[in-house]
């Protein structure tokens, strides 16, 4: 390259460099400046939006800023887009659809794995990154980078594995055959509660399908899904394949909602905006997957293990702050067990440590913004009118921000709210229940039907009540039990659909099927 060539390349990699520096608010502490400078280093801080393999700022040059929950600061300003810009990235990806679509499995299977590794060689800074971005401990950001790069694994072996059928035909002269093909572009909007791993369990499938996919992930936490999408242009994933734009939520819902070039939409979120995506993808008749919000009961037998139920509770209730969507939201105990296992569940809760989640041996962080600490005080409110004890924590916590101490509520009933409503926090309300019969009509009582919990050392009945239990996922002396290997879903109100698994591929895919004649014919 000649001495010129070289002087400007230089001088406008610098500048780069420095536009994205000035992006980072200068009142952030010195941690976040430091996790800032590596992430530049490796190129994973982006607040652009990514449309037709190129970095993009809003059209009209709006930013957004993201905070840190820990502290209030200010992280990054980040692109505004909106329905302009949404639908420019359709368009780059119903343009790559057609040669993506095409290549081979093969082919396909070799580009996730590329990401797969990159995603595993990057797990430190994204850990970083989405403990800033969202505030879950450290720990838990890089069980998260694990638990999303699998999917991406997954899905990288899976694409070779999209097999058809071939159906005895009637008659002699006929051949009758299935094929799975790809459903097309995929529209796939995701929270802010697990910023990698719910992109990855709908992308890894999309792409090992065939499919492109335009995300929007959440405003609050877009940094980890743009940094993400850099690491899939370093795997090779050809311009196009996948697109991320953020900011104006409804614009760009609606702009996904009314292409016809759009053939699904995936959502992960409230059951309110699941229903408005729901009924507008049926103007287009667009195929849709909607995971939604639960109830989680975590039902407690006399015969449980009793540091087993505890520790399982434990997992399933204080997991991100109660901030997962499988979250133990009412926790059912048998009245012979009921007041050991509430002793022994404040002393376990009371161990917990409240953080920062860069500090060491926090395990638990802050709630995602003010609105969500709002929330859990007016449950806890409305329970203790009615009756329930607080018998642990129960207020804010003295580090300020959107810290809550962790929450342990006893004589809660099922017509509370917090028993009718998803709590999103650290709040674990204890409900007193006779017969087993109980506990499942109390389980049961619900428009939500995603996780549930049984713990019992009785093997028939851990099969009775698993099989009574109206929801798609149910732990059994387990309180973590989501994985890349199997289906996540849910049943009722929260939601369609699988994620995960060999099912999880099912939906991203069509079935067409193929009657050939005059077979007997040269």
């Amino acid at each position: 390259m000649p001495r010129v060539a070289m002087l400007v390349a230089l001088v406008s990699t610098r500048i780069r460099i420095a536009m994205q520096l000035k992006r980072w608010d200068t009142t952030m502490s010195t941690d976040a400046h430091s996790i800032a400078s590596q992430l530049n280093n490796s190129g994973l801080l982006r607040t652009q939006g990514l449309i037709g393999g190129k970095w993009r700022d809003a059209y009209d040059g709006k930013t957004i800023k993201v905070y840190n929950p820990a502290t209030g600061e200010s992280i990054a300003d980040v692109a505004c887009m909106g329905g302009r810009e949404t639908n420019d990235a359709i368009s780059s990806a119903f343009d790559a659809y057609r040669s993506w679509s095409k290549i081979t499995a093969s082919e396909r299977s070799k580009l996730l794995r590329k990401w797969f590794d990159l995603l595993t060689a990057h797990k430190e800074e994204l850990a970083q990154l989405i403990t800033l971005e969202q505030g879950k401990p450290l720990k838990e950001s890089l069980g998260e980078i694990s638990y999303g790069a699998a999917f991406i694994e997954f899905a990288s072996e899976e694409a070779k594995r999209i097999y058809g059928d071939i159906i005895p035909a009637p008659l002699s002269d006929r051949r009758l055959f299935v094929l799975k093909q790809p459903v097309g572009v995929v529209g796939a909007i995701t929270p802010w509660n697990f910023p990698l791993a719910m992109i990855t369990r709908k992308v890894g499938p999309a792409l090992a399908c065939g499919c492109t996919v335009v995300i929007k992930p959440s405003e609050l936490t877009p940094l980890t899904a743009l940094a993400a999408a850099e690491l899939s242009i370093q795997a090779g994933i050809p311009a196009g394949v996948v697109n991320v734009v953020m900011g104006n939520a409804p614009d760009i819902g609606d702009a996904l909602i009314a292409s016809p070039q759009v053939r699904k939409i995936t959502f992960t979120g409230s059951t309110a905006v699941g229903k408005k995506l729901m009924a507008g993808s049926a103007e287009t008749v667009k195929k849709v997957s909607l995971e939604l919000g639960g109830n989680a009961p975590c039902i407690v037998f006399d015969d449980a293990d009793l540091d087993v139920a505890v520790k399982g509770t434990l997992a399933a209730k204080f997991r991100n702050s109660g901030q997962t969507c499988v979250c133990a939201n009412r926790i059912l105990v048998q009245e012979g067990i009921y007041d050991k296992f509430a002793n022994a569940l404040l002393d376990a809760v009371q161990s917990m440590k409240v953080g920062d989640g860069f500090s060491e041996g926090v395990s638990q962080g802050p709630l995602i913004n003010e609105a969500a600490v709002k929330k859990v005080e007016s449950l806890i409110h409305d329970a203790t009118s009615k009756g329930a004890k607080v018998i642990l924590g129960g207020k804010r916590h003295s580090l300020g921000s959107t810290f809550y101490e962790p929450t342990v509520i006893t004589d809660v009933d099922n017509e509370m709210d917090i028993s009718r409503q998803e709590a999103f926090g650290p709040v674990a309300p204890l409900l007193r229940f006779k017969t087993e019969e109980d506990a499942i009509r109390i389980a049961n009582d619900t428009n939500a039907g995603l996780g549930s919990y049984v713990f019992t050392n009785s093997i028939p009945r851990s099969w009775r009540v698993a099989e009574a239990l109206e929801y798609g996922l149910v732990g059994v002396n387990e309180g973590v039990i989501s994985t890349e290997v199997a289906p996540f879903g849910g049943v009722k109100q929260s939601g369609l659909g699988r994620e995960g698994s060999k099912y999880g591929m099912d939906e991203y895919l069509e079935i067409k099927y193929v009657c050939m004649g005059n077979m007997n014919k040269d």
